[in-house]
């Protein structure tokens, strides 16, 4: 196989999710509708969040800024994959697509830092409660976004795109999945990529310190839910963390699934669907699992709506 200089590549080609006409019209509508109902949902927890004074505290400040992560995190790579298939072009260019990876990889890794920050915050409400304002206080609450969160996301996105410009490419440019993905796209490489797979696997021990940093948080938890002597007590406890358990029981479940499929299966359809469930399915699902489990929200959301309704009558 001939090598090119990576400066010398023009686009990648995006193998999709089928290549069948009849089904990727029926593709098209569905994760149009996936997207468009993910925006949606997570603009409305914002929304909700914002407009409320009483949803003002640490818990819904990290939320809103998981929906703000779940919109962006979507919008890195379905609107990419629903033009290509309404053009019938697989191609992406050569700085879309590093472009792509390096949001991929950024919002990606805030999704998981946000989570174990998250989980921090339950552990701090249910196993410290009387301190609970004095340790999440605002300052707190911005350097576990900004410095916890943003910053590293950031710096590991930023190093791995860095990275992938050095590497030079094959011919074989099609990349089997519905967007650029690291792992693939360093498979495709011509080049020597012993660091790239060093930085890579490297991050990914640092994001499993995340799930870590969940588990040993939650063990406290229940440990803490445990020792509540009332039965109403203990379900009072864990109804505050159990929206937060569900989505981090998503999102691990899938990106798990997603990281062994593609370790132990070259079947790229197999790939694509773990891709789908973990890029797409749970920032789909996370704004309902909020929504339903909350009265809190449903009555800032039911607020919201009807001062608005209440506004345009008056107008």
């Amino acid at each position: 196989m001939g090598k090119e200089n990576d400066s010398e590549i023009s686009e990648f080609l995006l193998h999709g999710l089928s290549e069948d006409p009849e089904l990727k019209s029926i593709i098209f509508v569905i994760f149009l509708s996936m997207y468009l109902i993910t925006v949606l949902g997570n603009l409305l927890i914002i929304l909700a969040i914002v407009s409320d004074s009483h949803l003002h505290v640490p818990m819904y400040f990290f939320l809103s800024n998981l929906s703000f992560v779940d919109i962006c995190f979507t919008s890195t790579t379905i609107p990419k994959m629903l033009v290509n298939i309404q053009t019938e072009n697989k191609a992406i260019t050569y700085a879309g697509c590093i472009t792509q990876m390096n949001f991929y990889l950024l919002f990606g890794c805030l999704e998981v830092s946000l989570l174990s920050v998250m989980a921090y915050d339950r552990f701090v409400a249910i196993c410290h409660p009387l301190h609970y304002m004095v340790i999440m206080n605002p300052r707190l609450c911005g350097q576990l976004v900004l410095v916890g969160s943003w910053f590293p996301s950031a710096l590991n996105s930023l190093i791995q795109s860095v990275m992938t410009l050095q590497l030079s490419f094959c011919t074989d440019v099609e990349i089997p999945n519905f967007y650029c993905e690291l792992k693939q796209m360093i498979q495709l490489a011509c080049s020597d990529t012993f660091l790239n797979n060093v930085v890579m696997y490297f991050a990914s021990v640092l994001l499993g310190s995340c799930l870590g940093g969940i588990l040993y948080s939650y063990s406290k938890i229940f440990s803490s839910i445990h020792r509540i002597s009332s039965a109403q007590g203990k379900f009072k406890a864990f109804s505050t963390c159990a929206s937060h358990l569900s989505v981090v029981s998503l999102f691990f479940c899938t990106s798990l699934t997603m990281y062994f499929s593609s370790a132990t299966t070259h079947n790229s359809q197999s790939g694509s669907i773990s891709s789908v469930m973990y890029a797409v399915v749970t920032p789909m699902l996370n704004p309902f699992i909020y929504s339903l489990r909350n009265k809190d929200i449903k009555m800032a959301l039911q607020a919201f709506f009807m001062k608005g309704t209440i506004q345009r009558q008056l107008s």
